[in-house]
């Protein structure tokens, strides 16, 4: 009997690669997408089929993280000829987009309005990845990689105590809105192991997966969200939809001492940036040997001018970006001069370039398969359920990503953080993330890993990186304590059990503000390989255990 959210590993024949695992590994947040990937590889499908399948039940059974009405990054690893691509699958502004969208007649944010409702949804783009990765790089049909998730949709899965708790948060919301009776029957938050079912969005897969693009983005299909996004005060339209395309991306590639190599999704996620800025700024110290609150000490100071620099960055198609400054280790050379180790920098010292971010409630998972091929895929809808907005007769939950634009240049977000100029909204323009799937490359072996949590995935990834630098397996990576900075606001929050009393008074001494979570944060999904012992490793996150799902 496994362990809850499907930690496995699957055996299979070695394929015809030079110095192949001979297994293939799944993680992710939910045992019934590990099994949909699962099911593909045994049907003959290599990681990018896999990757698609487990995408798609991810989003039939977690609607309040993803689904196909939001959009995410997909990092992929070609085994045949070594090839690294980023799939971006974000999500853009409708064509009636603008830059006052959210604000009064004099000029402030209008509370919510980025929020909730068809208004703050951007076009999706998960649609377009299932179509774009499977034509691309799968072996088999979409409609087989899209079978387990149609099935699920159509016959239904158990409710669980997660989905219960999302559903309690965003009841409100969610009756606000036609399509609700769907996730609240009778307008109630429907109890544990009740059946819920999505029979509309089984109907949109299968035309998605026997039309390709035109079955989601044209036809019934768009036709029926448009009449519902603008009948209930959105602005997409047609052309909209139809216009839709994932963009090839190279992805950002850094090298560092003891041969590691770090591949990372390039802009519109700031991931990257900040993990390389991060990196470059530490790898003068000797962390390892070092005491837990200097080194954490440290960590935050190199996350709190990542951070800082994230004003910079946006939709490269949008705007021009000084990544090759920001990226260059003499730069984080000049950074690092301004970094003590015996007192905190306060962030005010640093004039403000501003930020903006995504969402809390994301989904990530890694494949690995037989052959060496490679997927680390970060996806999300935004905040818990996204926009609320369900599309009637679709069963599709729409995301709420306009939000993660600078609404105003300077006001906070859901999440605390504000925006700037090179992240504004625009028709077709795609909004700044922190979604950080990445590679770790290195005489060791490779590593699959990624997590939802907001601004708090570049903390999470860095410090998962660094523990893998130092020998961690996969679990362990899962499992750490975590603490954050984000440069603003100036504090640095921390699981219950990240730092001991003596840890805590240390960095209190330095004059760090310390603020403990309410709660667990992130729900990482990592697989490793080993190539001395030629083994891979599958975990997911302990925080996010779903009670009652075993195999």
């Amino acid at each position: 009997m496994y362990r809850v959210l499907a930690l496995f590993l699957l055996c299979l024949p070695v394929f015809a690669w030079a110095g192949a695992p001979g297994q293939a590994a799944i993680a992710s947040a939910h045992p019934l997408a590990t099994r949909a990937g699962m099911a593909v590889l045994e049907a003959g499908g290599n990681a990018f089929d896999a990757a698609v399948a487990v995408s798609a039940a991810l989003g039939v059974v977690e609607p309040y993280s993803s689904g196909l009405g939001g959009g995410g990054f997909w990092l992929l690893h070609v085994a045949d000829d070594g090839r690294q691509v980023l799939v971006d699958a974000r999500e853009t502004a409708p064509g009636e987009a603008h830059a006052e969208m959210y604000l009064d007649e004099q000029g402030e944010p209008v509370p919510g309005l980025s929020l909730n409702g068809p208004l703050a949804a951007g076009i999706p783009g998960t649609p377009a990845a299932f179509v774009h990765v499977s034509e691309r790089y799968g072996r088999l049909p979409l409609a087989e990689t899209l079978a387990p998730a149609i099935a699920l949709a159509r016959d239904g899965y158990p409710v669980y105590e997660r989905m219960r708790l999302g559903l309690n948060f965003k009841a409100e919301q969610l009756r606000r809105w036609p399509g609700s009776e769907l996730l609240l029957p009778g307008g109630e938050v429907p109890p544990l192991g009740a059946r819920m079912r999505l029979p509309g969005l089984a109907r949109l897969m299968e035309r998605l997966a026997r039309d390709g693009l035109p079955g989601f983005y044209g036809g019934e299909s768009a036709a029926a969200m448009v009449d519902a996004v603008r009948a209930h005060g959105g602005i997409w339209s047609l052309e909209d939809l139809e216009n839709y395309r994932v963009i090839e991306r190279e992805p950002l590639a850094a090298e560092f001492p003891g041969g590691l190599r770090i591949v990372l999704p390039p802009p519109p996620s700031a991931g990257g940036v900040a993990m390389i800025q991060a990196l470059n700024l530490l790898q003068s110290y000797d962390l390892e040997t070092m005491e837990p609150a200097a080194r954490a000490h440290l960590v935050v100071e190199a996350l709190r001018r990542a951070f800082r620099d994230r004003g910079y960055l946006g939709d490269p198609d949008f705007v021009d970006m000084p990544l090759e400054r920001l990226l260059h280790p003499h730069y984080a050379a000049g950074l690092r001069t301004s970094m003590r180790n015996d007192r905190a920098t306060p962030s005010a010292v640093f004039s403000p370039l501003h930020q903006d971010e995504d969402g809390d409630h994301t989904t990530h998972f890694s494949v690995v398969d037989a052959a060496g091929n490679r997927v680390a895929v970060t996806q999300t809808l935004n905040g818990w359920f996204g926009s609320s907005f369900i599309v009637p007769g679709l069963d599709l939950l729409l995301n709420n990503e306009m939000d993660d634009f600078a609404t105003k240049p300077g006001e906070p977000n859901l999440y605390q953080l504000v925006g700037a100029g090179a992240n504004d909204i625009a028709p077709g323009k795609r909004m700044l993330s922190s979604m950080t799937p990445t590679f770790l490359e290195s005489p060791r072996g490779v590593a699959v890993l990624g997590t939802p949590g907001g601004s708090r995935i570049i903390s999470m990834v860095l410090l998962a990186t660094l523990a893998w630098i130092e020998g961690a397996d996969a679990a362990t990576m899962t499992s750490l304590p975590r603490y954050h900075h984000q440069y603003l606001p100036d504090r640095v929050v921390h699981e219950p059990e990240a730092f001991s009393a003596e840890e805590s008074a240390a960095l209190a001494a330095r004059g760090h503000a310390l603020q403990p979570s309410r709660r667990m944060y992130g729900n990482m999904n990592v697989v490793t390989w080993d190539y001395a012992g030629n083994r891979l490793e599958a975990a997911t996150d302990p925080r996010g255990e779903i009670e009652g799902w075993t195999y």
